[in-house]
């Protein structure tokens, strides 16, 4: 079997010192620019891939943070992952990406994990609202900073939007139009995000002064395309079928919108439609979507970058954790509009 290559073998093919070749790769600008070339020449020739796991046991900071997030085919987690590793790449840091699937179990599992690895860091997405996987990574000192969720742990940076906001602005819209039976397709109520978004829609009917029995919750245990169709076919069960539905994200919308069509139902004309996050999908629907953006690649930008930040400090007494609440916006399209009647 083949000896792996080191760095004495580096060192001795360069022809200098250990240190030197250390230095390469730690504080390149401590190398003058022919030595760096002769060094990199010469791991080029060796083929040598430096150890992750001894440069951490020698106490240097890992290079690589996580990202757990739940659902990889959902497109808001992959626009957050990119804004991450647009921030780390930055930094010279590499990004690993978890899909928890939405499963308390598996995001524990991946928490384990990345403990074992000793990572420089993790930005998560909790799935599991009693904060166990973040409780665990706290107690290993695991920096990490909370996506999509500033309630579960207040020891830590934290990046969300105001989901409260969020559910008030959609409501808000359609009973500005004239609805009064409305449906809020949601997904499981253990996530923080859905609670937010439904006391929003309450907030708006307070607002309006009008019975929290406007709105009607249709939970779904999982927020997909699949369940979106699901969900369309329990409210076109309904004895009383609503005018209005908003979904908790823009796939389960997309779901909905296909079955209303397949059933003859006109959207917005029968049953106006609004979702959630504003997914590149949203805009390109067969009848476009109305949708609440939440800046996905913002969030996971800024939260890279406090988890940059916090590791970089140095001491962590220095570092002072920050919960960011970004600002949602109500998109309007077609899917909650009726055009205009043409003129006489």
């Amino acid at each position: 079997m083949k000896q792996r290559v080191g760095m004495v073998d580096v060192a001795r093919e360069a022809g200098v010192s250990l240190g030197t070749v250390s230095n390469v790769y730690n504080q390149p600008e401590r190398v003058a620019a022919d030595t760096r070339l002769r060094v990199q020449a010469a791991i080029d020739r060796l083929g040598y891939v430096r150890s992750e796991t001894a440069r951490v046991l020698r106490g240097r900071p890992s290079r690589i943070m996580a990202v757990i997030v739940h659902d990889l085919a959902n497109p808001f987690c992959i626009a957050l992952v990119q804004g991450a590793e647009q921030a780390a790449r930055r930094a010279g840091l590499g990004v690993m990406v978890c899909n928890s699937a939405g499963n308390p179990a598996e995001e524990a599992r991946y928490a384990s994990l990345l403990v074992e690895h000793r990572i420089r860091g993790a930005l998560i997405a909790p799935t599991d609202s009693s904060g166990r996987s973040i409780a665990a990574m706290r107690r290993s000192q695991i920096p990490l900073v909370v996506i999509d969720d500033n309630e579960t742990s207040r020891d830590a940076c934290s990046v969300a939007v105001d989901d409260v906001l969020g559910g008030e602005l959609a409501i808000g819209h359609l009973l500005a139009a004239g609805h009064r039976n409305i449906v809020f397709v949601g997904g499981p109520l253990r996530l923080p995000q859905i609670q937010a978004r439904s006391r929003g829609s309450l907030k708006a009917l307070a607002q309006a002064r009008l019975p929290a029995s406007t709105v009607t919750d249709l939970s779904c245990e999982e927020m997909t395309f699949a369940a979106g169709r699901d969900a369309a076919a329990r409210i076109l069960g309904m004895h009383a079928r609503p005018t209005g539905i908003f979904c908790a994200n823009d796939l389960l919308a997309t779901g909905v919108l296909q079955a209303l069509f397949e059933t003859g139902i006109r959207v917005p004309r029968d049953i106006a439609l609004i979702g959630y996050d504003d997914i590149d999908h949203a805009a390109a629907a067969a009848v476009p979507l109305t949708s609440v953006r939440r800046p996905a690649r913002l969030m996971g930008t800024r939260a890279a970058n406090l988890l940059i930040e916090e590791t970089s400090s140095a001491s962590t007494t220095e570092h002072t954790h920050q919960q960011v609440t970004l600002r949602p916006e109500l998109v309007v399209r077609r899917s909650s509009t009726m055009p205009p009647r043409p003129k006489e």
